[in-house]
Parts: structure tokens; sequence; C-alpha cells
């Protein structure tokens, strides 16, 4: 396969604002080419604002596949069989090649907290048809995430105003 054809596995990693926000940029960049995407968020359950771009354009599936935000408490049995399920629902999808762009979304946080091993996670990528791009978002990207992706960004928090009490802000930071 020619290497502009091939899909390739980009990670957005970092403690910086903009990782799910990026990977959602990109939906937009490929829907705008034509091609399809789906967005599978593996912690979130709430309907963020981003979620409804299913509204605007046909050739993008969104799906929460989590439980909810467990960052302020420990994982539950039901937040593992749910991230079990869902990556054995993603790898299918990846490996079908019926989206251009597979983005899964706050995966590195189901991977920082145990849910699923990170071996499974490559096995699912390198299962993946040829044409499909991925990208995985979520704060504490495992070394082995970074050493299988082909493209990875960190992003740096350097100032954020929620350190001057403004708090997230409807349209903007979700």
């Amino acid at each position: 396969m020619k290497e502009m054809e091939k899909g390739y596995v980009r990670v957005y990693t970092g403690n910086g604002q903009g990782k799910t926000t990026a990977a959602f940029g990109l939906v937009l960049r490929a829907l705008c080419s034509g091609k399809t995407a789906y967005i599978g968020q593996f912690v979130k359950n709430e309907p963020y604002n981003e979620t409804h771009i299913t509204r605007f354009c046909k050739r993008v599936t969104v799906e929460q596949l989590g439980t909810g935000c467990f960052i302020e408490r420990e994982p539950e049995k039901i937040d593992v069989e749910a991230a079990q399920a869902a990556l054995q629902h993603v790898a299918q999808i990846m490996a079908n090649g019926v989206y251009d762009l597979v983005v899964l979304d706050e995966l590195c946080i189901a991977l920082h907290y145990g849910l699923i091993p990170v071996q499974d996670v490559i096995a699912a990528i390198r299962a993946r048809d040829e044409k499909t791009e991925v990208v995985i978002t979520g704060r504490y990207a495992p070394q082995e995430l970074i050493d299988e992706a082909h493209l990875v960004t960190d992003m740096r928090e350097v100032k954020h105003y929620y350190q001057a009490g403004v708090l997230s802000r409807d349209g903007f930071d979700h």
C-alpha cells in the first residue's frame, strides 16, 4: 500500500487542554474532504457539545461507551466491564474498514486507571484495516502506546484561566 493511502495512528496526550478538541478538528477536516468518521468516547457518558456534530453531518457516528467520570472515585467493576466491551466494539469497527477515521476519545484515561490492558489496545490497532486512521486521546498515554503510534502530540498546560477561577464555559470548554 502506498504511504499516502495508509492509515496512521495518532496519540494526543498531556495535561493541557485541547486533546479532544484537536481530535474533533481532525474529524471535521476528514468530513469536509468526503471521508467518514467514528468517535468512541471511553469515559464520557454525558452529551457534551461536541457530540452534536452528528446533527450537522451524517458521515460521522459518535458513541459514548463509558459509565461516566470516575476520576474522583475508584473505578468499579462496571467501569472495567464497560471499557473492555468498548474496546471489543471499537476493535471490530477499526477492523471492518467502514470508517476512514476512528477516534478513541479518553482511551488513555481508561488505560491509566487499569480498565483495559495496553497490549489489548495495541493488538486492536494492529488488526485495524490498513486504510483506517486512528486517533487516541487522553492524559497519561503509556509508553507502549506512544511507541506504537506514528504521530504523538503532548499538549502541555502553560497557563489556564481555571487557575483564576473561571469555570468551564459552554461552547468553549465543553
